[in-house]
């Protein structure tokens, strides 16, 4: 997997924490860099942890569904993708305080990162050098988090819905691409 397929996938993955910190902006009266770092650790962790498992469960099974990689590979990122399409377009509004407390960031850190559990199967699958790969991952959505607490403290909500849009549209073309480059294999 390349650098750039890589960075769409940490971008696309991040877009779910990157709305939820927008949401935690949004209820902050200022900006608070601390939170806006503890925000960005819980996701940017998880971000890692997630692909991780989901990496050293796909490699139990790897051998037994090598054939069919490239399917499952397609399957996972469009469901979420398609997923992440249909709740910004569904318009509910949740809604979250500026509290940074455990029991809220860490519900907060493992609903944005159940997807990337999955996409780790994929990481399986597609033998991915998973330990730079989540690194990257994690990075990005450190980044990307941190700069959504501050763009929720300034812009508002306006740009949670389309954040989300566009994580699941980078996510459905990965997975059409890995799709057709194996197609373009066997031909």
């Amino acid at each position: 997997m390349s650098l750039p397929e890589l960075f769409l996938i940490a971008v696309g993955l991040s877009m779910d924490a990157f709305a939820v910190s927008i949401c935690k902006g949004l209820s902050m009266q200022r900006l608070k860099i601390s939170h806006a770092l503890i925000i960005g650790l819980y996701f940017g962790g998880f971000q890692m942890l997630m692909p991780f498992l989901g990496y050293l469960l796909g490699s139990r099974f790897q051998e037994a569904i090598t054939a069919y990689d490239h399917w499952v590979a397609f399957i996972l990122l469009a469901v979420i993708g398609g997923n992440m399409i249909r709740e910004a377009l569904n318009g509910e509004e949740e809604e979250i305080g500026d509290s940074v407390a455990f029991q809220e960031m860490i519900v907060l850190a493992i609903a944005t990162s159940i997807d990337a559990l999955a996409v780790g199967v994929t990481f399986a699958f597609l033998k991915v050098q998973i330990i730079p790969a989540i690194s990257f991952i994690g990075c990005t959505t450190f980044t990307l988090s941190v700069i959504g607490v501050k763009v929720g403290t300034v812009f508002g909500s306006r740009y949670k819905s389309r954040a989300e849009i566009a994580g699941g549209v980078i996510l459905i073309l990965i997975g059409v691409k890995i799709l057709l480059e194996h197609m373009q294999i066997l031909a």
